[in-house]
C-alpha cells in the first residue's frame, strides 16, 4: 500500500464514524474510541521509499551482514529495479549484472555464464538449491542475488562463477495489495497480482499470482505461462516466525533456437526467420515448490533458523532446430531431439547462528548441516533424417522419427548429500574482520540405466571447501577486502544426467577464487564497489588424440575486474550500473587447444538504469547496454559482434495508486545478436519494443 493511500485511509477514519461499532448498538462515545484506536494505529505506519539494491542479506555469509561487509562482489536487482525495468526473465535481468553474459538454453531453459563459467544448475531459492531445467518468473520475488566467484562453503556443490539466488515474499502481516497489466507491441499481455492480507492475530496471508500469453518479433514463437504462490506467515512473538510456502507454476513455449552463422558472423536479414518446424518445437514445464521456514531467537545472542523444501519439476523438452551454418547453395540442415527430465528435491537445512562477545572480541560464529535428495528420470530421443530448409522458407514441416541412441540418456539417477559446515565472523576491532568458514561434503550419486545392455554407475565423492576473507574499514563507509575460496563440481555434469565406467573414475572439477575489492557508501544510500579476481578451473576432460584416454589435465582461467554502483544518489534519482573487463582462456587443453577464448565473455562489457523522480505525478528512467565481441562457442569459428542498446521509460501517476508506465527496449532500432549456445544457435536482439503497464497500489 502506498504511503499516500495510507494516510488517505487514515483521514477517512478520523472523520467517519465506526459504522460496525454503531450498527452493533455501541454508543457514540465506543465508537469514538474506535476510531481513535484505529487512527492511532494507521498513524504509527511508516512509509518506505521503494529502493534498488538493499544494505544486508544472508546470502553471502548466511548471517545478517551489510553487503559492504560481504568479502566477494555481489549484485543485487530489487524487486523496485524489476518493476521500474520491466524485466521478465532471467536472461534480462543478467544482461545488467557485471561480470554475467546469459545463454539461450535451448530455449527450455535459464542458462548463463558468470565469470567465465556456464551452467544450467545454479540457481537458488531462498537459499536452497532450485536446480532443474527450466524458465523462472519474477512475479513473487522481494529480490534477485547473484553472488560472483565459487562458494561451496555456503552453497555446496558447483557454483563455479557464482550463484543466482532468488528470494521471495512473504506474509508481512498487514493488508497491501497490488495489481498489474501490461501489454506490448508484439501482442503480449500479462496480469500480476501481489494480494497481502493479515489473518488475524500474529497470522498472515500473501498470494502472489502471474498469468502471461506473449507473441514475439520471432516467427511462430509464443509462450503462455501462469503461477500462483500463496505463502502463510506465522509470528507469535518477537523471537519466533514461521512461514509455509507453495507454488505452482507452469511454463509452455515454442522452442526457438536462433538463427545458424554465414562466415562466422550471425546470418543477417533473417532476424525473425524461424529455422525448424515450430509446430513440434516445444517446451513444457510444471514446477511445484513446498517449503517451511522457521526461525526463532534464545534471547539476544542466539538464532536457530531451519528451512525444508521439496520441489517437483516436470519437463519435456522437443526441437528442431539449425545444426549447421549457411551453405554455399542457401541451405541451412537441420537436427532434432527430445528430452524429458522428471526430478524430485528434498532438501532440508538448520543454522545455528551465535552473536556476541567473547574473550573482549565481537564476533557471530555459523554452525550448520544439510542434507538433501534428488531423484530424476532422464531420457532422451534423436531425431533422425531431419530434411534441411532453404533460406525463405517458412513453417515448415519437418516433423523426424524419434529414436533412442547409444549416446542418449536412458536412465534414473540419485544423488544424496550430507553436509556440515562452520563459518566465524571476528571483529577485534571495529576497523577490521575475518572471515572464514569450511564445508564437508559427503555427495553420492547412483545411475541406474533402463537399457538391458548398459551397466549401472555409482561414486562417492567426499569435499571439502573453505573460505577466507579479511575486509579492513579505515572509515565508517568504505571496506577494503581480500578472499580466497573454492567449490567443486562432479564429473557427471552440472545436472547429474548419467556415469560412464570413465566418469565413475574421475576426481570432480575444481574452482579456486582469488579476489580483492572495495565497497563504499560514497552517499547515504548509495554503495560503490570494485573487485579484481582470479578464477581457475582445473581437473577438466581432456582426450589425448594419439592415445584417446581421457585426463584430468584440462584448465581454464578468469582473470578480471568488475565495477559497480547501485541504490540512490539523491531521493530522487534510483541508480544500478555496472562495468566488467574480463580476460577467460583455456590454459591447457580441454576440449580445445589452449589459448582460446571462453565463449560469451566479452572483453568489455557496460551497463547503467537510472530513474529520476522529476516531481510527484512524474519520472522517467533511461537504460543503456554495451558490450564488445565474444564468441558463440568454444571453437571461436563464429563472433557474436559488440553492440550497445538504448532503453526508456515513462512513469505517471494517474490519481493516488495509480500509475501508468511506459517502457521501450532498443529505442534505436539497433539489430544485434546478444547470446547463442552455440555456433548455428544464436539469439537475435528484440527490435524496438514497447510495453505499457499499468499499476494498482492500495
Amino acid at each position: 500500500m502506498t504511503v499516500l493511500a495510507r494516510a488517505l485511509a487514515g483521514a477517512t477514519l478520523l472523520v467517519v464514524p465506526n459504522a460496525a461499532a454503531i450498527a452493533s448498538g455501541g454508543t457514540t462515545t465506543e465508537a469514538a474510541a474506535a476510531t481513535e484506536e484505529q487512527a492511532a494505529q494507521v498513524i504509527t505506519v511508516t512509509g518506505k521509499r521503494e529502493e534498488y539494491g538493499v544494505k544486508s542479506t544472508i546470502t553471502g555469509t548466511k548471517t545478517n551482514t551489510p553487503l559492504k561487509d560481504i568479502p566477494q562482489a555481489m549484485s543485487v536487482v530489487s524487486e523496485a529495479q524489476i518493476e521500474d525495468q520491466s524485466l521478465r526473465s532471467v536472461a534480462d535481468l543478467l544482461l545488467f549484472v557485471p561480470g554475467a553474459t546469459p545463454g539461450t538454453g535451448e530455449a527450455n531453459r535459464d542458462q548463463l555464464t558468470l565469470r567465465g563459467n556456464n551452467t544450467t544448475a545454479d540457481f537458488f531459492v531462498d537459499g536452497l538449491r532450485d536446480d532443474a531445467q527450466y524458465f523462472r518468473d519474477f512475479y513473487n520475488l522481494d529480490r534477485v542475488e547473484v553472488l560472483k566467484g565459487p562458494n561451496a562453503m555456503i552453497f555446496g556443490r558447483g557454483g563455479g562463477g557464482g550463484i543466482i539466488n532468488r528470494v521471495t515474499k512473504r506474509a508481512t502481516l498487514s493488508d497491501d495489495h497490488q495489481f498489474l497489466i501490461s501489454h506490448d507491441s508484439e501482442g503480449g499481455t500479462r496480469l500480476t497480482a501481489d494480494d497481502n492480507v493479515r489473518l488475524g492475530g500474529a497470522l498472515g496471508l500473501r498470494v502472489n499470482g502471474v498469468w502471461e500469453h506473449g507473441d514475439s518479433f520471432r516467427d511462430f514463437t509464443k509462450v503462455k505461462r501462469y503461477g500462483v504462490n500463496p505463502t502463510i506467515g506465522w509470528q507469535p512473538g518477537a523471537d519466533t516466525r514461521v512461514d509455509l510456502s507453495y507454488e505452482y507454476f507452469h511454463d509452455r513455449r515454442t522452442a526457438d533456437r536462433g538463427i545458424p552463422s554465414q562466415g562466422g558472423r550471425p546470418l543477417e536479414g533473417f532476424d525473425r526467420a524461424f529455422f525448424g518446424d515450430p509446430d513440434d518445437s516445444y517446451s513444457d514445464a510444471d514446477v511445484q515448490i513446498a517449503s517451511l521456514a522457521i526461525e526463532q531467537k534464545f534471547g539476544d545472542n542466539l538464532l536457530l533458523r531451519h528451512r525444508s523444501q521439496f520441489a517437483d519439476y516436470d519437463k519435456f523438452y522437443q526441437n528442431i532446430y539449425p545444426s549447421g551454418a549457411v551453405s554455399s547453395t542457401g541451405t541451412v540442415s537441420l537436427g532434432a531431439y527430445n528430452s524429458r527430465n522428471d526430478r524430485r528435491n528434498l532438501i532440508s537445512q538448520t543454522d545455528l547462528v551465535w552473536d556476541g562477545s567473547l574473550a573482549g572480541i565481537d564476533q557471530t560464529w555459523l554452525a550448520g548441516f544439510e542434507l538433501s535428495r534428488q531423484t530424476s528420470r532422464n531420457h532422451r530421443m534423436s531425431g533422425t533424417a531431419v530434411a534441411p530448409v532453404t533460406l525463405g522458407e517458412t513453417a515448415v514441416d519437418r516433423t523426424p522419427s524419434f529414436t533412442t541412441l547409444a549416446s542418449d540418456a536412458d536412465n534414473r539417477t540419485r544423488a544424496t548429500v550430507g553436509a556440515a559446515y562452520i563459518q566465524s565472523q571476528l571483529r577485534p576491532a571495529d576497523w577490521i574482520e575475518l572471515v572464514a568458514g569450511l564445508r564437508f561434503d559427503r555427495f553420492r550419486l547412483s545411475v541406474d540405466d533402463t537399457r538391458p545392455t548398459v551397466a549401472d554407475f555409482a561414486r562417492t565423492d567426499e569435499l571439502v571447501s573453505p573460505r577466507i576473507g579479511l575486509v579492513l574499514k579505515p572509515r565508517r563507509e568504505l571496506s577494503l577486502y581480500t578472499s580466497y575460496s573454492r567449490s567443486y563440481l562432479p564429473q557427471s555434469g552440472d545436472q547429474f544426467s548419467g556415469l560412464t565406467s570413465l566418469t565413475s573414475e574421475l576426481k570432480p572439477e575444481r574452482f579456486d577464487n582469488i579476489e580483492a575489492g572495495a565497497k563504499w557508501e560514497l552517499l547515504d544510500g548509495l554503495l560503490a564497489t570494485a573487485a579484481v579476481y582470479q578464477l581457475d578451473r582445473t581437473n577438466t576432460q581432456y582426450r589425448d588424440p594419439a592415445t584417446g584416454v581421457v585426463q584430468l589435465s584440462g584448465a581454464t582461467r578468469n582473470r578480471g575486474l568488475e565495477l559497480g554502483i547501485e541504490r540512490s544518489i539523491a531521493s530522487r534519482l534510483q541508480i544500478s550500473a555496472g562495468y566488467a573487463l574480463q580476460k577467460s582462456e583455456i590454459r591447457r587443453a580441454t576440449s580445445a587447444p589452449a589459448g582460446r577464448k571462453v565463449p560469451l565473455v566479452p572483453r568489455h562489457s557496460f551497463s547503467l538504469w537510472s530513474k529520476y523522480q522529476f516531481s510527484k505525478p512524474f519520472a522517467a528512467g533511461l537504460g543503456v547496454l554495451a558490450r564488445s565481441k565474444s564468441y558463440a562457442s568454444i571453437n571461436n569459428a563464429v563472433v557474436l559482434p559488440g553492440y550497445a542498446r538504448l532503453d526508456g521509460a515513462l512513469y505517471y501517476k494517474l490519481m493516488p495508486g495509480i500509475e501508468a508506465q511506459l517502457n521501450v527496449e532498443n529505442i534505436t532500432n539497433r539489430d544485434y545478436f546478444p547470446t547463442a549456445h552455440n555456433d548455428n544457435n544464436i539469439a537475435p536482439g528484440a527490435p524496438r519494443t514497447a510495453r505499457l503497464t499499468l499499476r494498482a497500489d492500495f
